[in-house]
């Protein structure tokens, strides 16, 4: 008896079991299907959250990065007060003078007073704990006395170590008691379009005034640019005080020098230049270990290969430097290029192995050698129709202060004989070369086309030299036009027959410098329209 409700109850036990069973396992099913939703759910809104804040921290990090940049760079910017003598008023003759003595006595008193100086405001940076400052030439140009102030109050003396007119780069220092902080220079090379900058200097002279902006373009050339000043464009706020302030990127390193502005009112327009540190530097060793920038020298002008240069020639592509004209002897002895044996219109195409880019690309590093170094050139050289290369090892010598460019002067004006002019669809009035007019314009031993006058809505007179002058100008002689002789209009006529528009146009030019008292040549390039 007792077995069989034993039996019976085992039997209900076990289908209780079965019951809950089935509905632990759809309470389970119903949990886990609720838990993924909800973990979808939560998963997801974090990230979005996150996100937010991220954008809406994004300005407040920008900030604090400026903030943090400005207090690490300010202790070394230094601001630079200078002190000129006004220049002398002109003496009147003795007459006027005695005249104006003896009826205006006030006058006179006035012509005795002390002349007054001058005072300027400009900015600097201090690279060396010692006591070294970069500025621009430009600020502490004829001063009589040099004043810098440093961000704790000190003022001291400065004293000038050396310029380089060329970059218009300074080196002053001063004489602290005790180390001073300083900035690197960082690399200028690696600074991108678009990269965020600070400015820091004493606009009007405001001293520790940081301004904000990107770097606007590379490699920028200004109207008053030297052949070693390509700039860092920037929109950070630059006005009359910055010159010579460092321009400084996100890792607080001095990437530029503040140098020049682009403006319309004599103050900040949105376009300001700064000097790149990688030639700042160069500058800035050779004048501490010698006082002075000494740069490699070939002897030799330039002319960057272009399109209708390389097309006109057969190169392959629109690389290299074309060799316009070789200088004189100085103190009797020949430049090295002239010693090598280089010769007009040859194009080098490689310097110590390297491939050479354009005209600015082997200037810069034919100037950043050490002068007496040998260095490798190989070269193309038109022979018979054909391009022959050469290579030659040069022993570079020592660059001279302030060479000439271009004379952009009217040529002389004089008595010209009557000639047959040439009116050509490229704007040129061309004439032959007389006997009389190679005397006048000090043209002995050129021969080819006069060049008589430049129709300034043609074709040529639009065409730009490297240093963004016209390229040519009435009083050339046109010598070679697509690698090929012209001495008569029969001559060139006949080339410009044959083109037609989009042909490339390449001309060899000879030309007489006043500055220089001898001819010169060079290259014009340019698109037959």
């Amino acid at each position: 008896m007792f077995e069989s409700i034993k039996d019976q109850t085992t039997t209900d036990e076990r289908a209780i079991l079965r019951k809950l069973r089935v509905w632990i396992l759809a309470l389970a099913i119903a949990c886990l299907a609720a838990g993924l939703g909800l973990g979808a759910m939560l998963s997801g809104r974090p990230t979005i959250a996150q996100n937010e804040v991220q954008i809406a921290h994004a300005p407040e990090a920008l900030s604090a990065s400026f903030a943090e940049i400005a207090k690490r760079v300010e202790p070394a910017v230094v601001n630079i007060e200078t002190m000129q003598l006004a220049p002398e008023v002109a003496e009147k003759d003795e007459d006027q003078k005695d005249d104006q003595t003896s009826n205006n006595p006030l006058l006179d008193m006035f012509r005795r007073q002390p002349r007054r100086p001058s005072r300027g405001v400009g900015s600097g940076f201090i690279v060396d704990s010692k006591g070294y400052i970069l500025t621009n030439q430009h600020v502490i140009e004829g001063a009589t006395r040099i004043t810098v102030g440093l961000l704790s109050g000190e003022k001291f003396r400065g004293k000038v170590i050396g310029v380089d007119e060329e970059t218009d780069v300074a080196v002053i220092k001063i004489e602290p008691s005790h180390e001073l902080p300083t900035v690197k220079l960082g690399d200028s090379n690696g600074a991108q379009v678009g990269d965020w900058v600070l400015a820091i200097g004493s606009p009007f002279g405001l001293d520790q005034t940081v301004t904000a902006g990107i770097i606007s373009k590379k490699e920028r050339e200004t109207p008053y640019f030297t052949t070693f000043q390509r700039f860092l464009q920037t929109d950070a706020a630059i006005n009359r005080g910055n010159s010579g302030g460092p321009l400084v990127n996100m890792h607080g390193e001095v990437i530029g020098m503040n140098s020049q502005i682009a403006t319309s009112t004599g103050d900040y327009n949105g376009i300001g230049f700064a000097l790149p540190a990688s030639e700042t530097s160069f500058v800035y060793k050779q004048i501490v270990d010698s006082g002075r920038v000494r740069r490699g020298y070939l002897g030799i002008t330039l002319e960057s290969v272009k399109e209708e240069f390389a097309k006109v020639y057969g190169l392959p592509e629109a690389k290299g430097a074309i060799v316009m004209d070789l200088a004189p002897a100085r103190d009797g002895k020949p430049t090295p290029a002239a010693q090598a044996g280089l010769q007009s219109s040859d194009v080098i195409v490689e310097f110590n192995g390297q491939p050479v880019v354009n005209a600015q690309d082997l200037i810069l590093r034919v100037a950043g050698s050490a002068v007496g170094q040998s260095a490798s050139f190989t070269f193309l050289r038109d022979a018979d129709g054909k391009l022959e290369k050469h290579t030659v090892n040069i022993v570079l010598g020592e660059r001279p202060p302030n060479q000439p460019t271009r004379d952009t002067e009217d040529p002389p004006k004089g008595k010209e004989s009557p000639v047959t002019p040439s009116v050509l669809k490229l704007g040129m009035t061309l004439a032959e070369l007389t006997p009389q007019l190679v005397t006048e314009k000090h043209l002995s031993g050129v021969r080819g086309l006069y060049l008589k006058d430049l129709d300034p809505n043609g074709v040529a007179a639009d065409v730009r030299s490297a240093l963004g002058q016209p390229a040519l100008a009435e009083g050339d002689v046109i010598t070679r036009i697509n690698r090929l002789p012209v001495s008569t209009l029969a001559d060139f006529q006949r080339v410009l027959s044959s083109l037609k528009p989009g042909d490339p146009v390449v001309l060899n030019v000879s030309r007489y410098e006043r500055r220089l008292d001898r001819v010169i040549t060079q290259i014009v390039q340019f698109t037959y329209q």
